[in-house]
């Protein structure tokens, strides 16, 4: 699957990737994408992070609260606690991203 600069890929590009190589029938590699997903979003939702090696992971961080301002306004309000979700790409991502390879670099 290539997607040129720019392009955005889709749900249905990965089912269409896992389809062309894998060999599973289109309804199964889109009930395989569906569950990796849905795993996935289920262990963040407990606030678990999620490791994939060679790529990167996800980690839920909590937010106090904390004093904003309305750029409008100038106004101060407060912005409630909250938990947000970061990915962390790995070396090896990063790597990848910039046409470069890494000798003897660990994941991290």
């Amino acid at each position: 699957m290539k997607a040129m600069a720019g392009n955005t890929v889709t749900r249905a590009d990965l089912c269409e990737a896992v389809y062309q190589k894998v060999g599973l029938s289109r309804t199964e590699s889109s009930e395989l994408v569906e569950l990796v997903l849905h795993e996935i979003s289920s262990c963040l939702e407990r606030g678990e992070t999620v490791k994939l090696s060679s790529f990167g992971s996800f980690v839920v961080r909590s937010k106090g609260e904390r004093i904003g301002r309305n750029p409008k306004t100038g106004k101060e309000v407060p912005i409630s606690p909250r938990r947000v979700m970061v990915f962390k790409p790995s070396n090896i991502l990063k790597a990848q991203i910039n046409g470069e390879t890494l000798d003897g670099v660990s994941d991290e």
